[in-house]
């Protein structure tokens, strides 16, 4: 069997409009900035990745154009069957870019997966079954817009909210939503912006409220405080800021009962499963996220889905113009059995 070699590696920046404005306690965005890269292999076959950077994690659309040509070089004539080294190559050369290793990574996978003409779920022996539905957001609006934000998605089809707080009255926006959708499932993510004190009381009414867990209710670095949180509510507590890589378990795995996986904050594909291996280890759910980005990411994440108990993979769900095909989600559902290699991404036909 001949040997693949990467061939040529190309990259373009897209910025994607929104449904609507995306309001979260630490600001408002109307657009999606992200860096797609391709991987071509000499026989002609192409892996597509994308890079969605967070500010809050110090990147930017501009500091991943400015290091994906270096990681694109590092790779560039190599087998991309060589996950391991590329990996290490790739931390190497930018180990506090995270969002661009993600790119690079995800292309390389679906590369590999494309090679061996299957999805990549089944090249990691994931069962596709075994994937969770996702959750869809609802952004911080007033309470009667977070309330129609909630009744289009359940008539959509979707039966978990991802409920943004972090508002100047919270529960009144809680009270809205389940009046406006009795049946949903609801989960909250308050993004850090409550203190300790405000968590605990307002997890209380939240679990009267038949909430399922809170995500993040006091800022990232506070690990005692997500601690005093987990100690004093019935509710499930889930780690995201507080919990980046996977060398970040061990601190909050006594603070907390779920921990947040991205790719873009862990780096790419095999950091990712390292994340939750190494949650599984200290007993921990897992849940996996994502930003608001297009399917040329999103899709690579699904492929992992089956290893936890929670997704909220709706980030190009909220895109309006995203060029990319991805996994379909009919009514939430991640339908991994769709896809026939790679990750299935690509480009629509006419974009």
């Amino acid at each position: 069997m001949t040997q693949p070699v990467i061939a040529s590696t190309d990259f373009e920046r897209l910025e994607l409009s929104l449904k609507s404005a995306f309001t979260i306690s630490r600001g408002t965005t109307n657009t999606a900035r992200t860096v797609v890269v391709r991987i071509e292999d000499d026989s002609g076959t192409v892996g597509v990745g994308a890079a969605a950077p967070a500010a809050y994690y110090g990147e930017s659309a501009d500091s991943v154009e400015a290091v994906v040509p270096e990681l694109l070089d590092a790779i560039e004539g190599e087998d991309p069957r060589r996950l391991q080294t590329h990996e290490e190559q790739l931390r190497d050369r930018a180990p506090d870019d995270a969002a661009a290793r993600a790119a690079v990574s995800i292309a390389l996978h679906d590369l590999v997966a494309r090679e061996a003409e299957e999805p990549l779920y089944q090249r990691l022996g994931l069962a596709p079954e075994r994937a969770p539905a996702t959750s869809y957001t609802v952004a911080i609006d007033s309470p009667a817009g977070m309330a129609s934000q909630a009744q289009q998605i359940r008539q959509s089809g979707y039966p978990i909210l991802k409920v943004k707080l972090g508002s100047d009255d919270d529960r009144a926006r809680i009270d809205a939503i389940r009046k406006a959708a009795p049946q949903a499932r609801i989960r909250v993510d308050a993004n850090g912006d409550w203190t300790v004190e405000e968590a605990i009381e307002k997890t209380g009414w939240l679990a009267n409220s038949g909430v399922e867990f809170v995500e993040q209710p006091v800022p990232g670095a506070d690990i005692d405080g997500l601690e005093r949180v987990s100690e004093e509510t019935v509710l499930p507590v889930a780690a995201d800021e507080s919990c980046v890589t996977a060398a970040d378990v061990p601190a909050v795995a006594d603070a907390v009962d779920i921990v947040v996986v991205k790719l873009m904050k862990c780096g790419g594909i095999r950091p990712a499963i390292r994340q939750i291996e190494t949650a599984r280890a200290h007993g921990l759910d897992v849940m996996l996220g994502c930003m608001v980005e297009s399917n040329a990411s999103i899709a690579a994440a699904c492929h992992l889905a089956p290893l936890v108990e929670y997704a909220d993979l709706d980030g190009s769900l909220l895109c309006s113009d995203d060029p990319y095909t991805g996994v379909p989600m009919p009514e939430g559902q991640i339908d991994l059995s769709a896809v026939d290699r790679g990750t299935g991404a690509g480009r629509f036909p006419d974009s």
